[in-house]
């Protein structure tokens, strides 16, 4: 018996039967029913609970969450949600927070201890705050490199057109380890999509980098700018390596014309995420899927300028998104838990995710019959293993 060989026995899977989960060296080796490496040198017992690969938060922002700090009373727009405004109120609230790397901090142990393993966070990048936001979340990101792998994205919070020196400091963040070049609603923020794009994508291809543009525009305006995204996207050859976070346009679309810019986006093979937010029509979750495109999902803000909410458990999301989609079969419920594991996975290219011979050990244990019932009651507690090895249980991340 290899002395790196771990057996982590009675683990129930999909099919709902209990397996041995072999693990050597960080990655799963062998799936055999349970009992079937009784004489196994080291071994953890799952107990018959529901074994699932760890979550994907794959949009998330670490650097603006005021999680763990003193609680900041929200504010409202003036006249109904408008994102100048939004960016406004951020920096007022974080020109006296606590100091960024504490509260990044307590928002990574949060997701952690509640089962995310692989995140992609927006760090601003821009001529209001330069680089040394992104300076302090490196820093955060290789002291959690053992037990979380992180992508950052470069993303201009207050335009890339709008904010002076902006397309200079993007392309710098990448250089300095920024994994995604981002953007901020090209037509209604910067009033100029071909420019704005152009920096975008231009950066990409300068530096061999996937794309996430935030896109909170409605209805026509954010359908243009997405099938402006498909189209530079399919040109550059970039399919699978562009996605659209929010794309709130997508729920005001009615079905016919859903259905057809559904095509167009699977085509481009551009990914979507929503984290169905309550207070925003969102993309329609089971139609993308039905039209093949990608979708994933992430906790976005969690207690920071643009709302209060947030507890950093992606399966919670699931949740959230089932119940906001009107998902109530078990073929629904196994596909909003889809948008936060495997969809996620296929939006960030993660290489050896899921639960198979030659994945990576990274995994999750739910007290569930299985993934419906888990979507639905959100069991806790739950223990999270990297590459097989404990790294939080009882919400509690072990260092």
């Amino acid at each position: 018996m290899n002395p790196m060989e771990i057996v982590f026995t009675n683990a129930k899977l999909a099919d709902g039967m209990l397996n041995d989960i072999v693990v050597q060296d960080g990655r799963i080796t062998a799936i055999r029913p349970a009992g079937s490496d009784a004489n196994a040198a080291n071994v953890v017992d799952i107990d018959g609970a529901t074994l699932v690969p760890s979550f994907v938060d794959g949009h998330i922002h670490l650097d603006t969450s005021f999680y763990g700090d003193k609680w900041i009373p929200h504010k409202s727009c003036t006249n109904g949600f408008d994102v100048h405004e939004r960016v406004a109120f951020q920096a007022q609230n974080m020109a006296v927070a606590a100091p960024m790397d504490e509260r990044a901090r307590n928002q990574l142990d949060l997701c952690i201890s509640n089962g995310t393993l692989q995140m992609r966070s927006h760090v601003m990048v821009d001529g209001s705050v330069g680089l040394k936001s992104l300076e302090t979340i490196l820093k955060v990101r290789e002291d959690y490199t053992d037990i979380i792998d992180i992508q950052l994205v470069a993303f201009p919070q207050s335009g890339i057109l709008k904010s002076p020196g902006t397309p200079e400091l993007m392309d710098e963040a990448i250089a300095m380890g920024a994994d995604l070049v981002g953007g901020l609603d090209p037509l209604s923020f910067d009033r100029d999509i071909k420019g704005h794009l152009d920096v975008v994508f231009g950066i990409a291809e300068r530096r061999g980098v996937d794309v996430d543009i935030h896109l909170h525009d409605a209805a026509t305006l954010g359908t243009m700018t997405i099938e402006e995204i498909c189209a530079r996207t399919t040109a550059l050859g970039m399919q699978g390596h562009v996605a659209v976070s929010h794309a709130y346009g997508l729920g005001d679309l009615a079905p016919e014309a859903a259905k057809k810019i559904a095509t167009l986006i699977a085509k481009s093979g551009v990914s979507i995420m929503t984290n169905a937010p309550g207070n925003h029509n969102f993309p329609p979750v089971a139609l993308l899927r039905a039209a093949g495109v990608n979708v994933f999902s992430g906790n976005d803000n969690i207690r920071d300028s643009w709302w209060p909410f947030g507890d950093g458990d992606m399966l919670r999301r699931a949740e959230i998104i089932a119940y906001r989609s009107g998902f109530f079969t078990d073929e629904e419920l196994n596909a909003a838990f889809d948008v936060v594991t495997s969809g996620g996975a296929k939006a960030l290219r993660l290489e050896g995710y899921g639960i198979a011979v030659g994945a990576k050990a990274d995994f999750v244990t739910l007290a569930a019959e299985h993934v419906p019932e888990a979507v639905v009651a959100i069991p806790k507690p739950r223990r999270v293993f990297k590459e097989g090895r404990l790294v939080a249980e009882n919400g509690s991340v072990i260092r």
